[in-house]
């Protein structure tokens, strides 16, 4: 599974006692084994609900006890996944992996093939000294941000991270248990065990070979169509305020000292008869203390809101009038590309975690139609400005307070999230899409630094391993939650794919039911009895893919466990080198890509990158093959026979 978190199981079939043989259990379990890959690969039940079912089989066969079919969903590698959902949730909504993706969308541009190995270098880098699983949780976020600002599917790009995260492994002893359990079965039979580094050259090839064979097998990742759903969701914040023109039309204003407006309220000024201007926002300072928590306090400006020296006042009507307002007023114009709060410009001068845009119609027998803008009441009643309206293909912008409201009318609206869900609500009017669910898309810039400091305290610890990678990854999730950098504990849930988790936790228990029944001891033995007489490569070959076909059922480090010891005795028995085999034990069960629960990385990219099982074989079955043919020529140019 990842690195240094191989899923822990009741130990390897005993072979002292000679070869299992075929047996009613084994029949059934490679049946119900059979059955769950059909209905994977067909893609007509969902995931999850096959894994389940499995394991009620198992059990209704007396193959697995209760205790052994559940102890999936008590695995550290589950609870771990659901830790890391978590935190990757964090990294989202603060900002950070966007930011950091506008880094590496400079570096490597919008084309997708750049993008392609740059993430799988980088993510193989990680992946040398940070667990796959972890892996993915500092980089998915990013990845996914990535797409969306190169206008690239993230499922172009989310297999070939996963799949990364498993080839920089082999780079280090540590990257990943396989490695470590190979040293250990060399250390014990009085070999030379193998430094730190001794992986690095094979790792390098690994990788090398994964990026070059991904390029081809892309043409089978899912296309960059739209989302067919697209079009049901209502528009983007970014795309109403393209076609409103608000970054256009806002402006905004500092009040400095000895202004004439400072003590006034807004109802005082009179600002929309004299100057046709509305003034949508008020944001004033409130702390300069820590920078890492919100210092800027942000309110719907309301007819009683009173003016106060530094204000800020974002200001929505043609240029000219807005300058005019500013002279008569000592106000000073700020440059709309140096927000207050140093943020980089676009849909933060218009929406917040606080503050957003909404569009919003009138029913059919409300009664504001035919209303002047200036008697509805929206800022009194409903708390919300109107910037602008559309009324069939032409835009009215300036001087809303005259206008009168018709039906078939759409008006854009800012207020808080609050207010705008609050509208929704109301019989006169229909607002369009879904107002805390566009909440949930602004970024919370301003806690991008601390969620940055606890991803570096996760990686430090799954680094060091100073605890449990497990108790590392719930301490950043429980710190991104305390830190607010999810919103709400029921964010926090929401940002969590339970088809992934109880996949993963189905499916580990389906590999004690191989162990337990023999069907994989069975298997190895047979390997070594049939190629062992043709020869050192053949069975090298035999025991890489025997290890890859394996390693798609049980956990890597139960695989590696279970056909180390073999490989060696094979060796032993044809005099040559047992390094070449042991190696071959080693990549053969890191490099699995065929299946979406043969490993943490790939269950976690499944859902955000909308794979089905059938994208699993067209581009992993591929590449685990091409793996295993260029290790089994390479491997023994590194280690002789």
């Amino acid at each position: 599974m990842g690195a240094r978190q191989g899923v822990p199981r009741d130990g390897p079939v005993n072979l002292s006692n000679g070869s299992p043989t075929v047996n009613g259990p084994m029949i059934v379990t490679l049946s119900v084994l059979t059955l769950a890959s059909v209905l994977f690969i067909s893609g007509k039940v969902r995931s999850d609900l096959v894994a389940v079912g499995a394991l009620i089989l198992l059990m209704l066969c007396d193959i697995l006890t209760p205790g052994e079919a559940l102890s999936g969903f008590s695995n550290s590698v589950v609870i771990m996944m659901v830790g890391l959902f978590v935190v990757g949730g964090g990294i989202f909504q603060t900002g950070l992996a966007k930011m950091v993706s506008s880094k590496m969308l400079q570096l490597a541009g919008t084309n997708e093939t750049r993008l392609l190995v740059m993430i799988m270098v980088v993510t193989s880098a990680i992946g040398a000294f940070v667990s796959n699983t972890g892996t993915i949780a500092v980089m998915m976020p990013i990845v996914v941000s990535l797409a969306m600002s190169a206008g690239t599917n993230p499922g172009r790009l989310l297999m070939p991270l996963a799949y990364a995260s498993s080839l920089g492994g082999m780079l280090t002893l540590i990257g990943t248990p396989p490695n470590l359990v190979i040293q250990e079965t060399l250390q014990a039979a009085g070999y030379t065990a193998v430094s730190f580094f001794t992986f690095t050259p094979i790792g390098l090839v690994c990788i090398v070979v994964g990026v070059v064979a991904l390029l081809f097998l892309r043409r089978f990742l899912p296309k960059n169509d739209r989302d067919a759903d697209d079009g049901r969701r209502g528009r983007s914040l970014q795309d109403l305020a393209r076609q409103y023109q608000l970054r256009q039309n806002l402006y905004r204003v500092q009040v400095g000292a000895g202004s004439p407006v400072c003590g006034k309220r807004l109802h005082e000024l009179d600002i929309s008869a004299k100057h046709g201007l509305n003034i949508i926002e008020i944001r004033r300072k409130i702390s300069a203390k820590n920078q890492f928590f919100k210092t800027i306090n942000q309110e719907i400006a309301a007819s009683h809101t009173i003016i106060e020296e530094e204000d800020i006042l974002y200001v929505h009507g043609p240029f000219e009038s807005v300058q005019a307002f500013a002279l008569d007023n000592g106000l000073k114009m700020m440059d709309r590309r140096v927000p207050e709060n140093k943020q980089a410009p676009g849909s933060e001068q218009y929406a917040t975690e606080d503050v957003g845009i909404a569009e919003v119609m009138l029913t059919p027998t409300s009664r504001l139609i035919n209303r002047l803008i200036k008697e509805s009441g929206f800022r009194e009643k409903y708390r919300v400005n109107i910037l602008g309206i559309q009324r069939k293909d032409q835009y009215l912008l300036h001087n809303l307070k005259e206008e009168k409201m018709r039906f078939g009318d759409a008006m854009l609206v800012q207020g808080t999230w609050r207010d705008i869900a609050r509208l929704a609500t109301e019989p006169d009017v229909v607002v369009v899409g879904q107002p805390i669910e566009e909440a949930r898309k602004v970024t919370m810039d301003n806690k991008a630094p601390i969620a940055a400091g606890i991803m570096g305290l996760m990686v430090l610890l799954l680094i060091s391993e100073l605890i449990p990678a497990v108790a590392s990854v719930m301490i950043a999730a429980v710190l991104m939650v305390a830190f607010r950098c999810v919103r709400s504990m029921e964010d926090a849930y929401k940002t969590i794919n339970w088809e992934s988790v109880v996949l993963i936790g189905g499916m580990i228990p389906m590999s004690i039911a191989i162990e337990k029944t023999g069907a994989a001891a069975l298997l190895s033995d047979g390997m070594v009895g049939l190629l062992g007489g043709y020869g050192p490569l053949l069975l090298l070959a035999g025991v890489y893919f025997t290890t890859s076909l394996l390693t798609m059922f049980i956990s890597n480090t139960a695989c590696a466990i279970l056909l180390a010891p073999i490989a060696l005795a094979a060796a032993l028995q044809l005099g040559v080198s047992p390094y070449p085999f042991l190696f071959a034990v080693s990549v053969g069960a890191s490099m699995c890509f065929a299946s979406p629960f043969s490993t943490p990385p790939n269950a976690l990219v499944m859902s955000a990158g909308r794979y089905r099982f059938s994208h699993y074989i067209k581009v992993g079955l591929p590449l685990q093959i091409i793996m295993g043919v260029v290790m089994v020529a390479v491997l023994p140019l590194f280690f002789p026979f």
